[in-house]
């Protein structure tokens, strides 16, 4: 049954009116009734009707204007309006529909089909409240998915951007395609003073792309913090999206070792655009994909092998996403591989050269088809002071330091597949005292192991480091000697001891090896430039004592602390 509706009928006929107001008030509705345009609209501001009839000629306003302005005053809300016309031409009647009348009826009134006409408004109403009500729950769903994303966006920044982004040696942009970035941009310093960067470039767009790189971010950063190589870090990341990425799910990465003091940079591409180290010299050297990405193969056919590259201060290194690639103009043609290379060969300053690019991609005036990130990392080690890793957290209980000795023993084996060095971090950070010079400690720690290894295990010569084809000798020649190793061992031993009203830490690791002369190597002049005779003079003096074997085979460090340290 039709419920009752409040109706308006506009005629300017006093006889025409009554007759229609008597049909539709017998029908069970409101009648509410004007003698022209004017008198409708301030009946209807007052009243608010759910239907008009409405004359299409009359004095003072006629019905067309009448209906532009009901229908305008009406907003969202669909009020119908029915014409009464004794008009027959169809321009007219196109007329009557032009000014917003919904339908029409044709003088005399037929009841019947007036009140057919009145249900199938009404219907049309209904079916207008049902939308809008639906738009409306839309509207207040989306606005709440959105709340959440901004909640979890906020949330993953800071998870994302825990590290050292914000170093002054290093510069990013990134344009997300929707909210949620489904590139993901990684930096955190490692306790023995690498610069760690990732750039991840996860399959999709939006919260399904960004969504792995919690688990990811969250592994990084821990890792880093204990102090583990980067080839460890790769590998633990790649076996973690393997078990929790869908099957057509992974990341395209690109992770960067830096090592200033060394001169070393290690790096690993799995599937993204070439990255660039620009040399101080001029030359360009290209960091090229040569591994699948992450999460893709298992942990067992997973190559974690890194590309390793001589490395100077002034260095730059420059690393995108293919969104930078895929970036479209107006007419969709995509920035491509041409124009990047225009600008890398038209470059004369490499300082200059992320603000070249920037700029290219703007006056470019396309839209994103992808996350785009644009990373770019100037080789400095002034700007990586030492300091607590990122991921231990200082607790409210204070730890007291106790007297007690570990010993290491690592033999062909162990030297091969473990590295020893992230166990210990966490022993020292038991004390207090040592917790602020932990990444100091960490890095004569690995200077120490390193040069036990390296020179003492393995036998091999720095001085083979003299130029870049030397450089990679040495590292295929490590390689090479440490898969064939079949005796050798390395022996760690550590001791904290309490002494009155402070303590000390001392580290004594001694090797298998021939041993060497080491007076005569600090006293040795490094060449300038050279990438080898740094590391038993960083020794000396980041340790408050070093000291050594009269054969070379043992170095001795010590690090003392007051009680107030």
């Amino acid at each position: 049954m039709l419920p009752s509706l409040s109706i308006l009928i506009v005629e300017d006929g006093a006889a025409d009116r009554m007759l229609l107001a008597t049909i539709v008030a017998r029908q069970g509705h409101r009648v509410l009734t004007a003698a022209n345009g004017l008198e409708a609209l301030a009946l209807f501001e007052q009243e608010r009707p759910q239907l008009v009839l409405m004359d299409a000629l009359m004095p003072v306003m006629d019905g067309f204007e009448a209906a532009r302005l009901i229908k305008q005053r009406a907003g969202d809300e669909l009020v119908p309006i029915i014409f009464l016309t004794s008009l027959s031409e169809p321009r007219e009647l196109v007329r009557c529909l032009g000014a917003g009348g919904d339908d029409f009826i044709a003088k005399p009134y037929d009841p019947v089909i007036l009140q057919a006409k009145i249900q199938a408004m009404h219907r049309l109403r209904q079916l207008q409240a049902t939308v809008l009500g639906q738009r409306d729950l839309i509207a207040d769903h989306n606005r709440q998915l959105l709340e959440e994303q901004r909640a979890a966006k906020a949330i993953f920044d800071k998870v994302a951007h825990a590290g050292c982004l914000d170093a002054g040696n290093i510069r990013y942009r990134q344009s997300p395609h929707a909210l949620f970035n489904g590139d993901v941009l990684l930096a955190a310093q490692a306790p023995a003073g690498q610069l760690f960067v990732l750039l991840g470039d996860f399959t999709g767009h939006g919260l399904p792309a960004a969504i792995g790189a919690m688990p990811l971010a969250e592994t990084f950063y821990g890792m880093t913090a204990k102090g583990y190589a980067s080839h460890h870090i790769l590998r633990e990341i790649n076996a973690k999206l393997k078990l929790i990425l869908p099957t057509e799910m992974f990341c395209c990465a690109t992770f960067l070792d830096i090592h200033v003091r060394e001169g070393v940079l290690r790096v690993w591409n799995g599937g993204l655009p070439d990255g660039y180290q620009l040399r101080l010299g001029g030359e360009r050297v290209a960091l090229t994909s040569k591994h699948l990405p992450l999460g893709v193969l298992e942990a067992k056919r997973f190559d974690d092998r890194f590309q390793i590259l001589p490395l100077a201060q002034g260095d730059r290194l420059l690393l995108m996403s293919d969104g930078v690639l895929e970036r479209r103009d107006q007419a969709g043609e995509p920035f491509g591989e041409t124009r990047l290379q225009a600008i890398l060969q038209a470059n004369a300053d490499p300082a200059r050269l992320f603000d070249e690019i920037e700029q290219t991609l703007r006056a470019f005036h396309g839209r994103a088809a992808d996350d785009l990130s644009l990373v770019e990392v100037n080789v400095t080690e002034e700007a990586l002071p030492a300091r607590l890793p990122v991921g231990f957290p200082l607790g409210a209980r204070p730890l007291r330091p106790m007297d007690w000795s570990a010993r290491f023993e690592l033999r062909p084996d162990s030297l091969r597949s473990a590295d020893p060095l992230p166990l210990m971090l966490p022993l020292f950070l038991q004390v207090p005292a040592l917790r602020q010079r932990a990444g100091l400690i960490y890095t004569v720690l690995t200077e120490l192991y390193s040069n036990a290894l390296e020179h003492g295990v393995l036998g091999l010569d720095s001085r083979l480091k003299s130029d870049a084809d030397g450089f990679a000798g040495y590292y295929r020649a490590r390689e090479q000697r440490l898969a064939a190793l079949a005796e050798g061992c390395v022996l760690i031993d550590v001791q904290i001891r309490s002494e009155g009203d402070g303590g000390s830490l001392r580290i004594d690791i001694q090797d298998s090896g021939a041993g060497f002369d080491v007076e005569q190597v600090l006293a040795a002049q490094p060449r300038d430039g050279g990438l080898t005779g740094r590391g038993l003079r960083l020794i000396e003096q980041l340790a408050d004592r070093f000291c050594w074997q009269p054969d070379g085979r043992g170095l001795s460090v010590e690090f003392h602390w007051m009680a107030d340290a």
